[in-house]
């Protein structure tokens, strides 16, 4: 039987971060205990950017060097998507410009969600695309909000240019509640620290890793890296010790990331893969309601890998801010005064977002098949030559590279992140487009930047709890 397995990854974590010791400086005041874990900085995601929109990011970065056309399925782990009733991974699907014909599936309901789900996408044996993807949310004032961030990790899986493949895996089920969030809440609810290490970690990943290793016919002194994501500090370390294991505990991102939820264990993997030689032997553990253990081995097709974004380019494309206020807002802890610019309906027409779906989704133009222009959106005639749109070709836009050929910082108009950025991002092919853009930092933004596009939230609906999702240019680099 031909090897089977993960073919390509990718990442995203949002730019947006903020050092932990202005998260504890906020709360001096109530929790001057805060400050012992105030170290490093920490991912948030900013007002247009939830689990969705960093699962296209991660998918994108994952697909670099391939197409997304010969699919059989895509799955989406997370415990924070913005549906409880839509299927998330479709909405992914046509993002991507994935066939109609792939199945799709979210997976959730459990921080191990993004190990069971690739464990499972892998025993499928067919090619597929999984996204593990979360923005898990700390109540103000608790050690979770120091220590919480946002991210996601893709991966490709199939049987031509595999280059980690899977030698072994085991799960354990248990009913061990460390911590939960009921249905309809925003925060979790936490038991003691050292029940959750004594009789958690140190029981159900040890004893999850001992079956995967059985399973795979191996020794813990064959693994090469350990990577075991925890919302506790050093329980990774401490397992590590109870297995005698010698060789290298996998980053854990504290810094720069911050736990991201059933994203974190893909996101460990993620990051050690780009590191990673041939031969090596990587041993990923989750935890959650028991735990999973899945043994890889490095090939020699990670040695072909195109270059992309990925955990460590994701990492370094960083946007500081000092303001706890905004984090705060961004993630609706906070109610502010925004005026009667605010009030308006967002609601949308959905049968009108189906009709144009195929041009909004993906991002897709038209290209004129009598003079070659490229426009968006696609009219019934070429604005250039006339000619019919019958003749055109569809063109995404969403890798195409720009810049700003103008912009405009407006601060009168209602936007959650004010200013808001909006300006003609100028195509390479020759389109032209008035774009909203984001993450542009304190400096602002000139004309000639470059710039690429992001899958981001256009607007949300709070009456109804729907988003409209589009396509937004952003600065290459921060």
């Amino acid at each position: 039987m031909a090897d089977f397995g993960i073919t390509g990854y990718g990442a995203y974590i949002p730019r947006l971060r903020i050092e932990r010791g202005i998260i504890a400086a906020a709360h001096q005041w109530m929790a001057p205990g805060l400050k012992s874990q105030a170290k490093g900085s920490r991912a948030f995601c900013s007002w247009d950017e939830d689990a969705l929109t960093m699962a296209v990011e991660a998918a994108r970065d994952a697909l670099t060097g391939s197409s997304p056309d010969g699919l059989k399925g895509i799955y989406l782990a997370s415990t924070t998507l913005p549906y409880a009733d839509l299927q998330c991974s479709s909405l992914v699907a046509a993002a991507i410009s994935a066939p109609r014909n792939i199945a799709g599936a979210d997976i959730g309901n459990s921080q191990r969600a993004g190990t069971s789900g690739l464990l499972q996408a892998l025993k499928a044996r067919e090619d597929a695309l999984f996204i593990a993807s979360d923005n898990p949310l700390g109540k103000p004032a608790s050690a979770q909000e120091i220590s919480y961030g946002a991210g996601a990790a893709a991966f490709t899986l199939g049987s031509n240019g595999v280059i980690a493949k899977l030698l072994g895996s085991a799960s354990v089920t248990d009913n061990f509640v460390d911590h939960f969030r009921a249905t309809g809440e925003k925060y979790e609810y936490f038991w003691e620290e050292r029940w959750v290490r004594d009789e958690g970690y140190a029981k159900l990943a040890p004893a999850a890793i001992k079956a995967a290793l059985e399973d795979a016919g191996l020794g813990i002194n064959q693994i090469t890296h350990f990577a075991m994501p925890s919302m506790l500090r050093a329980a990774a370390d401490a397992v590590a010790k109870m297995l005698k294991f010698t060789g290298t505990v996998a980053n854990g991102l504290e810094n720069g990331v911050g736990y991201s939820g059933a994203a974190h264990a893909p996101l460990m993997l993620a990051s050690v893969l780009e590191k990673a030689k041939p031969g090596e032997k990587i041993l990923l553990v989750g935890f959650g309601q028991g735990a999973d253990a899945l043994i890889f081995e490095v090939t020699p097709a990670i040695i072909d890998q195109p270059a992309r974004r990925g955990v460590s380019g994701s990492v370094a494309d960083a946007i500081q801010t000092d303001s706890y206020l905004r984090l705060l807002s961004f993630s609706d802890g906070i109610d502010l005064e925004w005026g009667m610019r605010a009030e308006k309906n967002g609601k949308t027409q959905l049968t009108e977002q189906y009709r144009s779906g195929f041009m909004t989704d993906g991002f897709i133009a038209g290209k004129c098949g009598t003079c070659g222009t490229v426009q968006y959106p696609q009219l019934q005639y070429c604005v250039k030559c006339q000619a019919p749109a019958s003749g055109f070709s569809d063109f995404s836009l969403r890798d195409e590279p720009a810049e700003v050929l103008t912009t405009t910082a407006d601060w009168l108009s209602y936007y959650p992140n004010p200013p808001i950025y909006v300006g003609f991002a100028q195509f390479d092919n020759g389109a032209r487009l008035l774009m909203e853009m984001v993450d542009v930092g304190p400096s602002g933004i000139e004309r000639g930047t470059k710039l690429r596009m992001v899958y981001r939230v256009k607007e949300r609906d709070k009456n109804r709890g729907y988003n409209r999702y589009f396509w937004k240019a952003t600065p290459v680099t921060a």
